[in-house]
């Protein structure tokens, strides 16, 4: 005896969609067995799937209520999962989990030790195991990242705007992006008693200056103290390049000769010229070498040079341009005096007699040079002189960015602190200040020299050879 099922009430027929009559066993429309339908299963609750179900026997999981806040707000406390009863998705008991994460300083659980990776194909277990990719920088929030950036690699610059990012080597900080300023921008040098500070200014893009102090030994032992100022035409091309070629060049010039025994005179002299041969072989650049850059100035490198040698009992100077040497007595009741000539159209006009000083010097002309080194100059025409000082002083060689704001030889005298001889590098910084706080236009650069001598009776300040 066959049971009769009780068929479920079907809204349409699974075969062709059609509404089937009620207690039929075959569609009307397409013949579908409708009594092949399965059964309705018995309803039952819906079960979440992060949650297992009662193992047999078991009570089920209890949480407790968090307490309410109280009449103030204070919140109600934090639990972590160690504290409460029940088990994970897997069925392990919440407080025997090996890994538990606590809450961080805004709630949230504390960052892993070991920065999220996303890409770990290189290393054993990684991509083939988890298929992630690696980090393009570290967590900034890990503790090895904020350590890294407080402590640059050896021999790594920290920015200056954010202090705390590594400078690549194109001069931008890693972190911020912040342009640096460049090792040319502000120099400073002291040996021994001899110092030199180079500022770009408040006017220029970059420091077009440069200058070289040293020291050796004469053939009796003497010392001999050097110091070379040079300072690039800016309407020549890389002024920057030529300015630093003739103050490396006539340096080491004068370290190779004055040993040997020769003049310093002499030796300035083979200096200036030494100094020109390394200016004209930067314009030596192949055909099309600057077609790149359409806004490169294409006449030839040029820069000034003066400089001073302290040999003995003798102070030599020479130069070529508009830098200058002043010479300033420890005594300031004796007379001060300027050292060199300059080559500008100025002193061109002083010389002629067709101007006065005054006059020539606030001509716009003035500063117009008429000799330089370079491959373009004219003529070159370098001037030496010696001294034989008979008193302690002071020996200033500067660039026009500094004695365009202290020109004669009084106003320097008056601009150079007093404890200068004693305190060259603190000397040279204030000067170079004067002339920042006077306005800053041009490159400064300044060294100081002091000379140190036994007083020999009356007479001038110094005494030409």
């Amino acid at each position: 005896m066959s049971q009769s099922h009780q068929q479920p009430a079907l809204s349409k027929c699974p075969g062709c969609d059609e509404p089937p009559a009620a207690g039929d066993l075959f569609c009307g429309a397409c013949g579908y067995d409708l009594s092949a339908v399965p059964a309705r299963p018995g309803d039952r609750p819906t079960m979440a799937i992060t949650v297992p179900p009662a193992a047999s026997g078991s009570e089920a999981v209890r949480w407790p209520a968090a307490a309410e806040t109280d009449s103030s707000d204070v919140p109600a406390p934090v639990h972590r999962p160690s504290d409460l009863p029940g088990t994970d998705s897997g069925g392990r008991p919440l407080a025997e989990q090996e890994q538990v994460q606590e809450p961080g300083p805004l709630g949230g659980p504390e960052p892993s030790a070991v920065p999220v990776r996303h890409d770990d194909r290189a290393e054993p277990g990684g991509a083939e195991h988890s298929g992630d990719f690696a980090p393009a920088a570290p967590d900034p929030r890990t503790a090895e990242h904020t350590a890294a950036a407080a402590a640059p690699a050896a021999g790594g610059k920290v920015c200056v705007a954010c202090r705390s990012g590594r400078v690549d080597p194109d001069g931008y900080c890693e972190n911020c992006g912040h342009a640096q300023p460049r090792e040319r921008d502000h120099m400073e040098q002291e040996l021994g008693s001899v110092a030199a500070v180079s500022d770009r200014g408040l006017r220029h893009h970059r420091n077009e200056d440069s200058f070289a102090v040293s020291s050796t030994a004469l053939p009796d032992g003497s010392p001999a103290v050097v110091a070379i100022v040079c300072d690039g035409v800016s309407s020549a091309s890389r002024p920057d390049e030529a300015s630093a070629a003739a103050a490396n060049a006539a340096n080491e010039s004068l370290l190779a000769s004055l040993p040997c025994g020769t003049h310093p005179q002499q030796a300035m002299h083979e200096a200036i010229v030494a100094a020109s041969e390394a200016v004209n072989a930067l314009a030596q650049e192949p055909a099309g070498a600057m077609e790149h850059d359409a806004h490169r100035h294409q006449n030839a490198p040029a820069c000034t040079l003066v400089g001073a040698v302290m040999a003995g009992e003798l102070l030599i100077v020479g130069w070529v341009g508009d830098s200058r040497v002043y010479w300033v007595p420890e005594d300031r009741s004796r007379p001060t005096a300027r050292l060199t000539e300059d080559d500008s159209w100025a002193a061109q006009m002083v010389a002629a007699g067709l101007m006065n000083e005054a006059e020539a010097y606030a001509d716009e002309r003035a500063h117009a040079i008429t000799g330089w080194l370079g491959a373009d100059a004219y003529e070159l025409e370098p001037h030496t002189a010696a001294f034989k000082p008979d008193r302690p002083g002071l020996v200033v060689v500067c660039t026009d960015g500094l004695w365009n704001y202290a020109e004669s030889a009084e106003e320097m005298a008056a601009a150079v602190p007093a404890d200068a001889q004693e305190h060259p590098l603190r000397g040279a910084q204030v000067l170079v200040g004067h002339a920042l706080d006077g306005g800053g236009h041009d490159n400064v650069t300044v060294a100081l020299l002091p000379f140190a001598v036994r007083p020999q009776g009356a007479g001038s300040a110094c005494e030409t050879v």
